[in-house]
C-alpha cells in the first residue's frame, strides 16, 4: 500500500474511533456542567476566517505563533507544506513545499525561543528547522518499528520538547543538550521516551488512538496532555514524570484535540464536535472547569488553535470534505479562523 494510503487510513481509523466512543449529548456539542445543566449561555461567539492558505488540497493540522515576530506558521496535513502568515497580511504564503526533506505530514508545530520552527511528521518523527537561515538543523526518528502516530508538541521553559505519540500512548522528549548534539553531529536522532500512559488512561481498543494535544506550564512545573478518546485530561510532572489525571468540573476533554495555555486559562479544539472550550485551570495543574464553549459547524472540524493579540485561532481542517475523514468537496480556500468572545 502506498504511504500515503497508509497515513490517511491511520487518521481516518484514528478519527473513527474517537468519534465512536462519543455518547449523544457530546456528539451533539452538549456537554453537561457539573450539575448536570447544558453548556452555559452567552452571546454566541463568531467565526469567521481571518487568514487563507494556499492549495485546494491543503487540510490543514497544526498551527504556531513565533511570539518574536508574531509570524504563524501552519502545517498541511496532507503533503507536509508548510505555510507562513505575516502580520498584516491575510494570505500565507509557502515556507516549506510539499514533501520538503521527505516530509508526507505536517501536523504537530512549535517555535521555541531561541527562533526554531519544530515540524511533526505523523508517520515518521520531528525536523527542526532554523527560521531566520530557512535550514534544516536536525531530525529526530520515531525508535522501533512498533505501530505510531507521532502528534502534537510542547516547550517547556527549560527549552526541552515533549511529543505525543496517538499510536502508542507515550511521550517523548528532546532536551536542549540533545538537540545541540545532533545538529553538531550528523544531524539525525532518534526520540527518547519520557512518560508512557498507557497503564493509566480509560480502557480502549488496542488499536486505538488516545494521547493528542499537549502543552507546557508556563513556570516548568509540568506538562498537561489530553487524552481524545477517553475525554481525559493528564498532568506530567516536571522533572519527576508523576503522572495525575486532572478533575474535570463542567465538561470532559472527549474528541479534544489541539490545546493552548496562557495565563492560568485552557483552551481546547474538539475535532470532529465541531466545538471549542475554554477552561480556568487550577493554580498547580490538578483540576479545571469549563467557564465556556461553542459549537458551531463554521469551525469545520478544528484540529488546532492558537492565542494570539487576545483573539483565538483555529485551523479549519475540513478533514470530512475529501479528506482523510470521508468524501465530499471543501470550502477553499481553506483557512485560519477567529472565534470571538472565546
Amino acid at each position: 500500500m502506498p504511504r500515503l494510503r497508509r497515513r490517511l487510513t491511520a487518521l481516518a481509523a484514528l478519527t473513527l474511533t474517537l468519534t465512536t466512543a462519543v455518547p449523544a449529548t457530546a456528539a451533539s456539542g452538549a456537554v453537561p456542567d457539573a450539575a448536570g445543566h447544558g453548556p452555559r449561555s452567552g452571546p454566541h461567539p463568531r467565526v469567521h476566517a481571518v487568514h487563507d492558505l494556499p492549495d485546494d488540497r491543503a487540510y490543514p493540522e497544526g498551527i504556531a505563533e513565533d511570539r518574536r515576530t508574531g509570524d504563524l506558521y501552519v502545517g498541511s496535513y496532507a503533503s507536509g507544506a508548510v505555510y507562513r502568515i505575516t502580520p498584516g497580511h491575510r494570505a500565507a504564503k509557502v515556507f516549506l513545499p510539499a514533501g520538503a526533506d521527505g516530509r508526507h505530514t505536517a501536523n504537530g508545530l512549535k517555535v521555541d525561543r531561541a527562533g526554531r520552527l519544530w515540524v511533526i511528521d505523523s508517520t515518521a518523527g520531528v525536523a527542526v528547522y532554523d527560521l531566520r537561515r530557512h535550514l534544516l538543523l536536525a531530525r529526530f526518528a520515531v525508535p522501533g518499528d512498533a505501530r505510531t502516530f507521532v502528534n502534537d508538541l510542547a516547550i517547556a521553559p527549560d527549552g526541552s520538547a515533549y511529543l505525543t505519540d496517538s499510536a502508542r500512548a507515550v511521550i517523548y522528549r528532546v532536551t536542549p543538550d540533545r538537540l545541540a548534539r545532533v545538529t553538531a553531529g550528523t544531524g539525525r536522532g532518534t526520540l527518547t521516551r519520557y512518560a508512557d500512559l498507557s497503564g493509566v488512561l480509560s480502557p480502549h481498543a488496542p488499536d486505538g488512538y488516545t494521547l493528542n494535544g499537549i502543552v507546557a506550564d508556563p513556570a516548568g512545573r509540568f506538562l498537561l496532555v489530553v487524552d481524545s478518546n477517553g475525554g481525559d485530561l493528564y498532568r506530567i510532572g516536571l522533572p519527576s514524570g508523576a503522572i495525575r489525571r486532572l478533575a474535570l468540573h463542567g465538561g470532559s476533554m472527549l474528541l479534544a484535540d489541539g490545546l493552548d495555555l496562557r495565563h492560568g486559562t485552557l483552551w481546547a479544539a474538539h475535532n470532529t464536535r465541531n466545538t471549542v472550550s475554554r477552561w480556568r485551570l487550577l493554580s498547580d495543574g490538578t483540576a479545571a472547569r469549563m467557564e465556556r464553549q461553542v459549537t458551531d459547524a463554521a469551525l469545520q472540524v478544528p484540529t488546532t488553535l492558537v492565542r494570539q493579540h487576545g483573539r483565538t485561532l483555529v485551523v479549519r481542517s475540513q478533514f470530512d470534505k475529501g479528506g482523510p475523514m470521508g468524501p465530499g468537496t471543501p470550502q477553499t480556500p481553506f483557512s485560519v479562523a477567529a472565534v470571538d468572545g472565546i
